[in-house]
């Protein structure tokens, strides 16, 4: 007797427990799944729209810091080779002060650059440009990652809103979700960033 009353309340039981296992929960497991992997995409774009201006100036700035200094040590070096001073000039005061102004100017020049140098000792260009082109790698690298993981949480997705349980589980409980579209870029986003320096 105590059987009859509770044998709805065992096959409810019953029920929820092999509804549970058969996929019930699937369609908003997936479906945050892909809003999670989009989340990624977007927060990859974005890593991207802030890398690249920061390192393109960055690196314009120690490749500007660079060449403005060796830039005037070369032309402070030309300016003093143009000076000639033969024996006979040596008592001429203006030429003497012309030359050595030439030289204070070229001593000056490689003073800059020796202090660039002392502050920044790891400082070439070189370096910096295979920094840059190995960070916008990366960066294009997490961005094709992100792709993937989107694509394939949305081919899961969608597989359950179109297979068996799936199909019945979403007419009947979760009829608003509508299968999600795959990865595509819009024009715009398919240039790869231009850098100029």
């Amino acid at each position: 007797m105590i059987f009859k009353k509770k044998a709805p309340l065992f096959a409810a039981l019953l029920s929820l427990l092999l509804l549970s296992g058969c996929g019930i929960n699937n369609i908003p497991t997936y479906d945050e799944a892909v809003d999670a992997a989009w989340s990624e995409v977007q927060n990859q774009y974005q890593r991207r729209a802030e890398l690249i201006p920061n390192l393109v100036e960055t690196v314009k700035g120690f490749a500007e810091q660079e060449k403005d200094v060796l830039t005037s040590v070369v032309e402070a070096r030309a300016k003093a080779t143009s000076v000639q001073m033969s024996p006979d000039m040596l008592s001429n005061p203006e030429a003497f002060q012309q030359f050595q102004a030439a030289q204070d100017q070229l001593s000056g020049a490689l003073s800059r650059l020796l202090l660039v140098v002392e502050r920044y000792p790891d400082l070439k260009s070189n370096e910096n440009f295979l920094a840059l082109q190995s960070q916008l790698e990366g960066t294009e690298n997490r961005i094709s990652v992100a792709r993937r993981d989107y694509i394939e949480a949305v081919k899961t997705y969608n597989t359950e809103l179109r297979t068996f349980p799936g199909r019945i589980w979403k007419s009947i409980l979760y009829s608003d979700q509508q299968p999600r579209e795959t990865f595509s870029v819009p024009q715009e986003l398919q240039q790869v960033p231009s850098i100029e320096f």
